[in-house]
């Protein structure tokens, strides 16, 4: 893969502009391994988000079932 399809995919994956330039810098030094270890860094905290997100999509789900609820027991 080239540097910059790796920059591009990493900032469509979210990553700042202080991850994106360590982990180019690392590769194109011939760091692979330290390279990876960032990455996968930086997915773990992907993963955290999303799992934050489907927490607070539970929440929410759990509202409007509640509302719908009342919503049906008032008629």
């Amino acid at each position: 893969m080239d540097f910059e399809q790796m920059k591009q995919n990493l900032s469509d994956a979210g990553c700042c502009d202080a991850v994106i330039k360590e982990i180019i810098s690392l590769s194109e030094s011939g760091r692979i391994t330290e390279a990876l270890q960032k990455m996968k860094k930086d997915r773990c905290r992907l993963m955290d988000e999303l799992h934050e997100s489907g927490r607070k999509v539970d929440c929410m789900d759990f509202l409007i079932r509640q509302t719908e609820k009342e919503m049906q027991a008032n008629h």
